[in-house]
């Protein structure tokens, strides 16, 4: 079968594929177009698994509720631009559905719950990665439970997401608690929450800290359990000055609305993830190095 360019068109807009790509898997499959299909699917997967280990540290966070829970999905790609294609935001809007209706335990167990079409996420991501040309992976996800309130959501610029979950109040309390999240991004709800040993290093900083003053050890206790308590006031949530009124911490906010705090998720694109810092030109130098690497070799061949 000859291979036509309606018939490179009709490849290219059901694979995504670049337009050489599907004309040389058409040549190679004599136009049959779903072994084409097929062939392109092998050869990214392929690309897939040549770009896994690449560092992906962009993206998007995506927030998805029914009426006893709500979802966080962070899913990662290379660069900004393409967490900005359609391409790539679909994908990750429709894994975020999947994680709150398959309910899968681990980001492993994600890969195998279907996408769409038969199709696996897994094998979805694997032919996102070759249409976009870079690494994309489903990072993490998390879930918070209702508990009988209620759960109010904050997503800034499609890169930090907070979720809290609450009980009095009304819905203006819950968004205002959930902005307050993002842009504060407290450790936890209160002192409870805090792990026993970031207190423990604090309170020993924090005395040496103190000891260098010279002051008696009474002072210097003092002066410790001062600190601590402001130090509890910047990484808890209850603790923290409201964003909208500084003069009022989160906790006697929520005793004036008659309400209760349960607990709250924040995500943040890349946060904890170390990027890869490329230097432009080392990389340009590189490019010409290895140019002048195949011309050599084909002069060589050539004598």
């Amino acid at each position: 079968m000859a291979v036509t360019a309606a018939l490179v068109k009709e490849l290219r807009d059901r694979t995504g594929a670049g337009m050489m790509e599907c004309k040389k898997a058409l040549v190679a499959t004599g136009g049959d177009i779903d072994a084409a299909i097929e062939h392109l699917r092998k050869s990214g997967q392929a690309k897939a698994d040549k770009k896994s280990g690449r560092t992906a540290a962009e993206g998007v966070v995506v927030v998805k509720s029914s009426s006893d829970e709500s979802i966080v999905v962070e899913v990662n790609s290379e660069t900004d631009f393409v967490a900005k294609d359609e391409n790539f935001m679909s994908f990750a809007d429709t894994v975020a559905q999947r994680v709150l209706e398959a309910a899968p335990d681990s980001v492993a167990a994600l890969n195998d719950v279907e996408y769409a079409g038969g199709k696996s996420i897994a094998e979805a991501r694997t032919e996102l990665v070759a249409k976009v040309g870079e690494n994309v992976g489903v990072r993490r996800f998390e879930r918070l439970p209702t508990d009988g309130g209620a759960i109010a959501s904050y997503v800034h610029g499609s890169r930090i997401a907070a979720l809290v979950a609450y009980k009095g109040g009304d819905a203006d309390f819950g968004r205002d608690i959930a902005m307050h999240v993002s842009a504060s991004a407290p450790l936890c709800v209160d002192e409870a929450g805090v792990p026993a040993e970031k207190l423990d290093n604090e309170r020993r900083i924090l005395t040496e800290q103190a000891q260098d003053s010279g002051k008696p050890d009474d002072i210097i206790a003092k002066m410790v359990e001062g600190r601590l308590r402001k130090y509890l006031g910047e990484i808890t949530l209850l603790g923290q000055p409201f964003v909208k009124d500084p003069d009022l911490t989160v906790g006697k906010l929520a005793k004036q609305k008659g309400a209760e705090i349960l607990g709250f998720v924040r995500y943040e694109v890349g946060e904890g993830i170390e990027k890869k810092q490329d230097n432009f030109a080392e990389e340009v130098m590189k490019q010409i190095e290895d140019a002048k690497g195949k011309d050599d070799a084909t002069d060589g061949a050539a004598a």
